[in-house]
């Protein structure tokens, strides 16, 4: 389903007759305790201080975690304690189902143990699954109005960004929270470089420029062929640049694979590198002199942090893209013709302290406090 105009709908919260919410129902659920579920790479520096936020308010956070797409890595890497659940089965729809259908079958247990009052997610499918089968109120925080969502996977509250119209989300106006700025804003207020990456990564003393790039999300149901075109065109102008050396992220060992076997002359060379063991996006991100990407969330992070920032995504623009183009914060390239016209190749001034406003942060944190009174009434 379209997670847009005429298809998104808000669970009923009542208590339920089947088995598992009897079950439920008759242990009760814990006053102040939430449950955040971290389903993609993005959503690990998003609730990292949300969740030590919640936690200096007196709440209890329990935390599950997907084992795909470098989640558990970066949770680690971010000191977190959760508990890993569940993987990615793949990019076909069936298998997607089924592994939705089985993520929520194995958080089951963990959740009717610990009885947490409030379920959170950045559109967490198998998190929303569960919950609705256990009546248990859940919150998602979106920023992509066109992210597909299905029947059984509706959050009771929705939480966007300011910058999305109301009339995009079909959903009672008093279940619609919105936040200023963009998510990326939670996180970005603590970021503090570390020049010591561009040694890890063998950047130290580079005297061209670096170009981090994110590959274009080819399992997701968003992705559209046009994006590995203009990612190929990307990589075909890079490659005539001996002055541009090239950081990619990949967003599994498969795409790392097929990237370095399509483009070995470049690995071989040393101009294109992939980064051995996780690194802090943010720090990478404020250490290179711009950044292209096939997707969302790092486009984001770069406007945030003022980093010049190419999108090459092709699905529909989202409200919030849209925004930041308007500002001139990033800056969409449609065809590979635009790569000539738009694309500026050029060393910044890293000096300037990156800067942005902990009001966002704040503003959700308030929001959830505000559902967390609301759902204690009942």
């Amino acid at each position: 389903m379209n997670y847009g105009k005429t298809n998104f709908e808000v669970a009923d919260v009542t208590p339920a007759r089947g088995k598992l919410s009897r079950v439920y129902t008759k242990a009760r659920v814990k006053a102040n305790k939430v449950w955040i579920d971290l389903d993609n790479s993005p959503h690990v520096p998003f609730f990292a201080p949300i969740i030590e936020e919640l936690r200096k308010r007196g709440h209890t956070v329990l935390v599950t975690a997907r084992d795909c797409f470098q989640v558990c890595g970066l949770a680690d890497l971010m000191h977190l304690d959760y508990r890993r659940v569940g993987r990615h089965y793949g990019k076909h729809t069936v298998w997607k189902l089924t592994g939705l259908g089985w993520r929520s079958l194995q958080l089951m247990p963990e959740i009717v143990r610990d009885r947490p009052q409030l379920a959170i997610s950045h559109g967490s499918r198998s998190q929303l699954l569960s919950a609705n089968l256990l009546r248990i109120p859940s919150v998602t925080i979106a920023d992509y109005e066109f992210a597909k969502i299905w029947m059984l996977v509706r959050p009771s509250w929705v939480i966007t960004p300011e910058v999305i119209p109301s009339d995009r989300l079909n959903c009672p106006s008093e279940r619609v929270l919105k936040y200023p700025g963009i998510k990326e804003d939670v996180y970005v207020p603590t970021f503090k470089p570390d020049s010591s990456i561009l040694r890890t990564l063998g950047l130290n003393g580079t005297a061209g420029i670096t170009v981090l790039i994110r590959p274009p999300a080819t399992e997701a149901h968003y992705h559209r062929p046009e994006t590995d075109e203009l990612f190929s065109a990307v990589l075909t102008l890079l490659s005539s640049r001996p002055d541009a050396k090239i950081v990619l992220l990949p967003r599994n060992e498969r795409q790392a694979n097929e990237i370095r076997g399509k483009w070995e002359m470049l690995f071989a060379s040393g101009q294109a590198l992939i980064p051995s063991q996780v690194t802090d996006g943010l720090n990478l991100i404020w250490h290179s002199d711009l950044v292209i990407s096939g997707g969302g969330t790092m486009n984001r992070e770069a406007a945030a942090l003022g980093v010049p920032v190419y999108s090459i995504f092709r699905g529909e623009t989202g409200a919030v893209d849209r925004y930041l183009a308007s500002e001139g914060r990033m800056t969409m390239i449609e065809r590979p013709e635009d790569l000539g016209t738009k694309l500026l190749l050029r060393r910044r001034n890293r000096n300037v302290t990156p800067f942005s406003q902990n009001i966002t942060l704040q503003t959700i944190v308030k929001h959830v406090e505000s559902i967390l009174k609301e759902v204690s009434k009942n």
